[in-house]
């Protein structure tokens, strides 16, 4: 019999209302430190950016730190460490967000900022120009010159998904970014970053009647427009094996990625979890599965890793998605051999389930990493965020560790037997530039 682990629980309060333009609110007050997460997480990311665009949403990103409404350049950076706080924001496939950690007593500060920014942006040709050249540099650092890099969020995708929106490139090409204009940037803006495209979260030393009136009185005049409607990114489930191979020229070793499709994790979450959880069980610690096997005992793999989601966000993603297997190979390393022995894995799995309190380990780990993740009132604003946009449920955050608890031994076996070959997108690196 399967051993039950007993999950801690938390309780934050979530008070939700919606301005007049549309502009959703979630906050969450939580008076044991002197402390305020601000979250503005807006409807857009990596798969709405036009054909032609690609990078544009990671651009926009950027250019929403670049002057807004009633600020210069630099004055957001300013306002917010001169009272103590942090800042930053980030694009992913679904949204892109921002956000301050700040002293309570600023909490006025950081809304002022954020619906100055909403209300608009500096869009001038001198901020584009800058802005793409800091990306491009990025892309230079983070991709083009580093090993292994974009691998496999950015290489695998094009292997698995046939459409534009799920298959290209979010950072962007370099071409595609140097065309950008500033009409396009207006356009973007306009069409995206309406309120009713957005949510709103603070979380922390609050008072929710004070701060609900510090909402509606910055927030409350930001000119209502209508959200667009989001398109369709469904994509069929693959029939057979798709593999790919490209040089790195960087890369000291060998790598392979593997990854199959999961059940929508907003419509289907039921049927998503034991996904999430199987990806634990094939490779977080050293007593994993493929850890175990392909590490430990095999040593086929230096290293391997597993998560889901193509940026690793289980709980902030919507379909189509995937679990992913990762893994680095010794010098002169079989990738066939790697992906015999993971399918192996996965039928055995698949027939005799996992070992006694193997299950209860993993979901233990699991749930303390939940946890930890969403004590920080940032975190907690981040994933309420979300999870309003996504679902209409930041109160989710709540259930998170419990529900990964009450997935069973019979679920994790049905997810390790649908993950078949013939499901399988693969993509290998050949280190050193050989073809």
């Amino acid at each position: 019999m399967a051993r039950k682990i007993r999950i801690p629980a938390t309780k934050y309060p979530v008070e939700r209302f919606t301005l007049g333009n549309g502009l959703r609110v979630v906050l969450a007050p939580d008076r044991s430190a002197p402390v305020v997460g601000v979250a503005a997480v807006y409807d857009v990311g990596i798969r709405s950016e036009p054909q032609g665009r690609t990078g544009f949403a990671h651009l926009f990103e950027h250019l929403m730190f670049q002057g807004s409404a009633n600020l210069e350049k630099l004055a957001h950076f300013r306002h917010v460490q001169g009272a103590g706080g942090t800042f930053n924001g980030s694009t992913h496939l679904d949204y892109t967000d921002y956000y301050e950690t700040l002293p309570s007593n600023a909490l006025e500060r950081a809304l002022f900022l954020e619906a100055d920014r909403m209300r608009g942006p500096r869009l001038t040709e001198e901020n584009l120009r800058n802005q793409v050249d800091v990306v491009k540099e990025e892309i230079r650092v983070n991709v083009l010159n580093r090993p292994y890099g974009g691998f496999p969020w950015l290489k695998l995708p094009p292997v698995m998904f046939d459409t534009f929106p799920n298959a290209h490139d979010g950072y962007g090409s370099f071409d595609d970014l140097e065309s950008a204009t500033v009409a396009d940037a207006a356009g973007f803006f306009e069409r995206y970053y309406a309120g009713g495209n957005a949510v709103l979260t603070v979380a922390g030393d609050l008072d929710v009647d004070d701060c609900r009136r510090l909402v509606e009185r910055h927030f409350g005049d930001v000119p209502k427009r209508p959200a667009p409607k989001r398109p369709d990114f469904a994509e069929p489930d693959l029939t057979a094996e798709r593999r790919a191979s490209y040089p790195d020229p960087l890369a000291p070793l060998p790598a392979v990625a593997a990854a199959w499709r999961v059940p929508d994790p907003v419509t289907d979450f039921a049927g998503y979890l034991p996904y999430v959880v199987l990806a634990e069980v094939l490779t977080d610690g050293d007593a994993a599965r493929l850890q175990q096997r392909l590490v430990l005992r095999d040593r086929t793999v230096t290293t391997v890793g597993g998560y889901l989601g193509f940026m690793g966000e289980p709980f902030e993603v919507r379909d189509p998605t995937a679990l992913l297997l990762q893994a680095h190979l010794p010098p002169g390393g079989d990738v066939e051999k790697v992906l015999r022995a993971v399918d192996e894995e996965l039928d055995r799995l698949a027939t005799g389930g996992t070992s006694r309190g193997e299950l209860a380990r993993v979901q233990a780990r699991m749930a303390t990493h939940l946890l930890r993740d969403t004590d920080a009132v940032l975190g907690r604003a981040l994933r309420m965020a979300v999870l309003e946009q996504q679902r209409g449920a930041p109160e989710l955050i709540n259930d998170l560790p419990r529900l990964i608890g009450e997935v069973t031994e019979e679920q994790i076996r049905a997810a390790a037997a649908a993950l078949r070959p013939d499901r399988r997108a693969a993509i290998e690196v050949v280190p050193g530039g050989r073809p």
